[in-house]
Order: structure tokens, then C-alpha cells, then sequence
């Protein structure tokens, strides 16, 4: 009996010391402990122009005779025209330049894309007459945590103005295990990222879901915990073992 009483005593202990160490829950992201959460001041619009950086993908449009060209091709008008180089993309290089045709090198990191038109056309000024410019930048994304903790989803921003709703359609919506009531928006601010949280569970989170999410944005939604699930999971497994384990002592003690 005394051998009996030391097997269970270790089985207890030993499935407590092992659960202690299991990751129950632990592919949860971005915790925050209450009253870290501040929501005074979130931006339903951007508040300033995106600026181009390292890594980013543009393609640009030039027309002589501001434009004149493209007005003519659209209307048909059969006169030589520029070549359209707006299906072409161009890397802008972890210094900030980005080489383009006739100009070469051009540092254009920390531009928003307004200025960056600006900058080309002042250079290609010197090869063409009265060059129109159009840039866009062709690879900007958000990434999207609909609640299923790692699960997330890389959309593409085709357009300038995509609304929090808009992402989170294109990425399958909120899923069952997500928690509306706690959309998290990570969006970097002058170097840092601020963490927005938004409650799109009730009626009144309507004054967000036109929110304008911005490259480069995270949209984490909190996925609800799975205890019962995480234990089952992780602990069963051990507990059998343990109990194996005491069986075949208790059997083994008997024999004798």
C-alpha cells in the first residue's frame, strides 16, 4: 500500500509539473493587460499621405506635352504617343533610390507619392517637354488575423481608400473563434507602431467599419481562448502515460 500511495503521489505531481510547462494557448498574439487599452484618439481617416520606403513597388506613367498624349489616345486621335511604362515595376532599394529609365538613380524613400511625381518631373524635365507624370505604388498590403490566432491573410490594397470592412471581408470575415469586441489595428506612426482597438461587436462600432486601413497595417481580431480544448489537448496524453505508468507498477508490486 505504501508503494501504492508514493506512485500516486508522484503521478499527481508529475502531471501538475508538466502542465505547468504546456503552451496552453500560447499561438496568441499581441496581449494586453487592462488599462493599456487607450481609444481616445482613433483615426478614422488617415492623417497623413503614405510615404514610399525600402522595398516598396512602383510603376509610373510619363507623357509629353502635360499629358496631351493620353487625352489624345483616349479620344482616338491618331498621333505618335510616348510609351506607357505603367506596367512595368521598380524596386525601391533598401537605400531609398530606385532606378528608373533616362534618369537612373533616383531617391524617392520618404515620399509620398504626390511629391515623388513632383521629383520625376522635374528630371524628366531636362530630356522631355512639359513630361506628365503619374505614380503608384503597386505592392501595398495589409495583413489580416481574422481570430483564428496564426492564421492570417495578406490583401493587397488595389484601392487608396479600402475600409477596415473591405479587409476584413477579402480576408473570409471574422471567424467563430474571433472576438468582434476587440479588433486590434497595429498602424506605424512616425516610426512606431500604435496599437488602435476597436468593438465591432454592438451597433455602435458602425463609425469604424469605414475606418481607412493603411499599407502595412496589421488587423489582429483576439481570438477567444480554447482551455478546455489546449488541456485536453496537451494533458490527456500525459495524464495516460502517468497512469500507464502507475498501472504497470501497481501490477508489478502485486506479483511480488
Amino acid at each position: 500500500m505504501k508503494f501504492l500511495y508514493n506512485a500516486i503521489v508522484l503521478t499527481f505531481f508529475g502531471a501538475i509539473l508538466l502542465l505547468q510547462s504546456c503552451g496552453i494557448n500560447s499561438n496568441l498574439m499581441f496581449k494586453q493587460a487592462k488599462g493599456e487599452i487607450n481609444n481616445d484618439s482613433i483615426p478614422l481617416k488617415p492623417t497623413e499621405a503614405y510615404r514610399i520606403s525600402a522595398d516598396d513597388k512602383i510603376s509610373f506613367t510619363l507623357a509629353t506635352n502635360n499629358g496631351a498624349s493620353i487625352i489624345e489616345g483616349i479620344s482616338g486621335v491618331s498621333k505618335e504617343t510616348k510609351n506607357n511604362t505603367s506596367s512595368v515595376e521598380y524596386l525601391v532599394r533598401t537605400n531609398g533610390e530606385v532606378e528608373l529609365p533616362v534618369l537612373g538613380k533616383v531617391l524617392i524613400a520618404g515620399l509620398t507619392v504626390e511629391e515623388c511625381e513632383d521629383k520625376l518631373i522635374d528630371l524628366f524635365s531636362v530630356e522631355y517637354q512639359n513630361p506628365f507624370v503619374q505614380v503608384k505604388i503597386t505592392n501595398q498590403r495589409v495583413i489580416v488575423f481574422p481570430g483564428n490566432g496564426s492564421d492570417a491573410t495578406v490583401i493587397q490594397l488595389v484601392n487608396s481608400n479600402t475600409t477596415l470592412m473591405e479587409a476584413l471581408a477579402l480576408a473570409g470575415g471574422i471567424t467563430e473563434r474571433g472576438k468582434a469586441n476587440t479588433v486590434k489595428i497595429m498602424r506605424r506612426v512616425n516610426g512606431e507602431r500604435q496599437i488602435y482597438v476597436l468593438d465591432l461587436s454592438t451597433i455602435e462600432g458602425l463609425q469604424y467599419v469605414d475606418m481607412i486601413v493603411q499599407a502595412n497595417d496589421y488587423i489582429y481580431v483576439e481570438p477567444a481562448p480554447e482551455i478546455a480544448k489546449e488541456i485536453s489537448k496537451d494533458v490527456v496524453p500525459i495524464v495516460s502515460l502517468l497512469s500507464s505508468a502507475l498501472i504497470i507498477f501497481t501490477t508489478i508490486n502485486l506479483l511480488k
